[in-house]
């Protein structure tokens, strides 16, 4: 089964929310861009909510939301996964990244987003127990489930979708 790695997480010093999938899909991983897939609704959502429009090039999407605060990673380093399921990632072969290094170089960041519900399992049994290396800002840490803007969660629409993820704009 191939393996999968993430990217470097896409952040400033003074990022105020990080949101975080699981792992890119292969199209991501072909291309070398979070959420490349033409159907993912992350860009039309983040060019609602912080003028990271689709249509713009790529660079220019991550340059707005690097101003607007807001920090992109995934929990997963690496993973075992055949295809772009997160269903399809072998959870024995889950490596993490160092999220809890990153939360510490990053001391505004007063919220985390998490892309579906794999990226928050994943961050519940790989990153939670070490947050007490935050010290008493792993408390009030913000932690937030959202829906998933992969075209695998097409039951939700758009709209609904981009309702939910509004919840982000409290820490702009």
């Amino acid at each position: 089964m191939p393996l999968a790695r993430s990217f470097p997480p896409l952040a400033r010093a003074d990022a105020r929310v990080l949101i975080l999938g699981s792992m890119p899909g292969e199209e991501s991983l072909r291309q070398r861009r979070y959420y490349a897939h033409p159907h993912n609704q992350f860009w039309p959502i983040m060019g609602a909510l912080a003028g990271a429009r689709p249509e713009l090039p790529y660079a220019e999407r991550v340059r707005m939301l690097r101003l607007r605060g807001i920090a992109l990673w995934d929990v997963l380093e690496c993973c075992e996964r055949a295809g772009s399921l997160d269903g399809s990632i072998v959870t024995a072969s889950e490596k993490p990244n160092n999220l809890p290094r990153f939360l510490r170089a990053h001391r505004r960041v007063r919220a985390v987003f998490f892309n579906g519900g794999k990226a928050a399992s994943a961050f519940r049994r790989h990153v939670e127990p070490k947050l007490h290396l935050l010290g008493e800002r792993a408390e009030s840490l913000r932690r937030v489930r959202l829906p998933s803007t992969s075209p695998a969660h097409a039951g939700m629409p758009r709209a609904a979708k981009l309702a939910a993820w509004r919840q982000i704009e409290e820490f702009l």
